[in-house]
């Protein structure tokens, strides 16, 4: 395995080259899965039946709190994705551990509104409208949860590894997973709360 030291820890290698543009790709996949989530939402939106509407379920206060863990999430896994590029194993670890905690918190807001929508008779099964909503949110909280266990996993492969090209790709391609959630979840809260508290 030739080791080009010239290019960042996690491009090093013509492998861990291939393994990121294999992700971006991946990715697109992805961004067209929401999509698709995104357009049943905004076509079954107003199908609420005798349901409620989201104006009537959605509620600010732990939307706000689901927004600031996880956008503060995205910023401290930049500074760990940057102290891994300077070579800093213990900082690197500290924010992947802080970014983790806030994942966990996010994921916390979003058990309990799930726990209210059903409280309130907003299920599956209630309407077109209360199906899509859970459906989407059920899916970013999905991928929020398989982003927990897989940066854990990292993280205790850097303990155990080191910052190795190996591990720094691991970890690069990890930030590059958690930033689309984070950019999902924008979307989410612009097109789906904010609008439909209006």
């Amino acid at each position: 395995m030739k080791v080009d030291n010239s290019l960042p820890l996690e491009y090093s290698t013509e492998e861990n080259s291939l393994k990121v543009l294999g992700f971006w790709i991946f990715l697109g996949a992805e961004i067209m899965l929401f999509a698709t989530l995104f357009a049943t939402y905004f076509t079954m939106v107003h199908r609420t039946g005798n349901g409620p509407t989201g104006a009537e379920i959605f509620e600010i206060a732990p939307v706000l709190m689901e927004t600031i863990l996880l956008l503060t999430s995205s910023f401290t896994i930049g500074l760990g994705i940057h102290a891994m590029r300077i070579g800093n194993k213990k900082a690197t670890m500290i924010f992947f551990l802080i970014t983790l905690l806030l994942g966990a918190g996010f994921l916390s807001f979003e058990v309990s509104e799930f726990i209210h929508y059903v409280h309130v008779g907003a299920t599956l099964q209630t309407s077109g409208f209360t199906a899509i909503l859970l459906t989407t949110l059920g899916t970013h909280g999905l991928h929020v949860t398989f982003g927990f266990f897989w940066g854990l996993f990292i993280l205790l492969q850097i303990k155990k590894r080191g910052l190795t090209p190996e591990t720094a790709n691991k970890s690069f391609i990890f930030s590059l997973y958690w930033h689309f959630l984070d950019v999902i979840w924008i979307f989410i809260f612009s097109f789906i709360y904010l609008k439909g508290m209006m």
